[in-house]
């Protein structure tokens, strides 16, 4: 095998540790989504022991890229695709941080009665998982299109976010003995608020990736 298709097949295999990585912690968030609705403390306790599975295979991934560098002395292109590489890393290993911090939110709450039937925060979720699917295939594919297509619904995203919350927090002065249940509510609308926006800086890296230039999708 020559140099260059061994620098590919690195580079593919890079790819596709990442594209694990990633179905793990679209799956983590998914389960951790369970367990609030469904009250389940032991899924809860399970997406967060689950968590260094989803830290090892990131801590993988960056020993790999940095051998890639030290190792082929990689030109611009390729560098780049490493750098895109370590970014999309980190952006996905935050969204697993972001599984078990709603899994916390649902042990916070327990077995407490919900003070009201939780509708519109699976909703959210579910757009934002949809921005989570979109951005790392559009990574998979060097896909701009589809990554600027991801990042358009995050507005709608940060929309719901602001309604529910304001919506929450209304609930408060009626319902005082619901207070820490509403608070960890609020919490979990910001932390699907934060999937958003990581989804959205994953689909800029696949504008950096395919084009070379930077594009602020946020704005």
């Amino acid at each position: 095998m020559s140099a260059r298709a061994n620098f590919d097949n690195n580079l593919k295999e890079l790819k596709e540790m990442l594209l694990e990585m990633a179905h793990k912690s679209e799956l983590a968030i998914k389960e951790a989504m369970i367990a609030l609705l469904n009250q389940d403390m032991d899924k809860a306790k399970k997406v967060i022991d689950g968590d260094n599975e989803i830290d090892d295979l990131d801590y993988e991934i960056n020993n790999k890229a940095l051998l890639l560098i030290a190792r082929e002395s990689p030109v611009a292109t390729d560098l780049r695709k490493i750098s895109v590489a370590l970014k999309v890393s980190s952006e996905v290993e935050r969204l697993a941080d972001i599984a078990v911090n709603i899994a916390k939110s649902a042990v916070h709450i327990g077995n407490e009665d919900h003070f009201k039937e939780i509708i519109d925060i699976p909703k959210m979720m579910e757009k934002a998982l949809e921005m989570v699917s979109e951005s790392i295939t559009a990574y998979y594919s060097e896909d701009i299109e589809l990554a600027k297509k991801c990042a358009e619904k995050d507005d709608e995203v940060d929309k719901m976010f602001g309604d529910l919350v304001h919506e929450l927090l209304s609930y408060i002065p009626h319902n005082p003995n619901a207070t820490n249940q509403i608070i960890q509510l609020a919490f979990v609308c910001r932390y699907i608020e934060r999937i958003a926006d990581h989804s959205t800086n994953i689909a800029e890296n696949v504008i950096y990736l395919a084009t070379g230039k930077r594009m602020n999708l946020n704005a």
